[in-house]
């Protein structure tokens, strides 16, 4: 089963895929009991490119995120910093 170390790895795979300055993208991940939020951090100039139009990307990796990492009550959260 996944754990929050492998759902953390996705989104770093998921984002630098995306960006055009990969070696500025910086994920965090920090875990409570019931649940994780995955911080990501991106140059300015390729925030428009996580988000997407309309949040699709973002919303995208969300779902991924939140698949791979939710196992009963623990819930998992993406936050983009800009």
């Amino acid at each position: 089963m996944p754990g929050p170390e492998d759902t953390e790895n996705l989104v770093r795979y998921l984002v630098t895929s995306l960006v055009d300055d990969a070696e500025a993208v910086d994920v965090t991940r920090k875990d409570d009991d019931d649940s994780t939020v995955i911080t990501i951090a991106v140059a300015p100039d390729d925030t428009g490119k996580v988000i997407g139009r309309q949040g699709r990307i973002i919303k995208a990796i969300r779902v991924l995120a939140r698949a791979t990492g939710c196992t009963g009550s623990h819930e998992v959260d993406v936050e983009v910093l800009g």
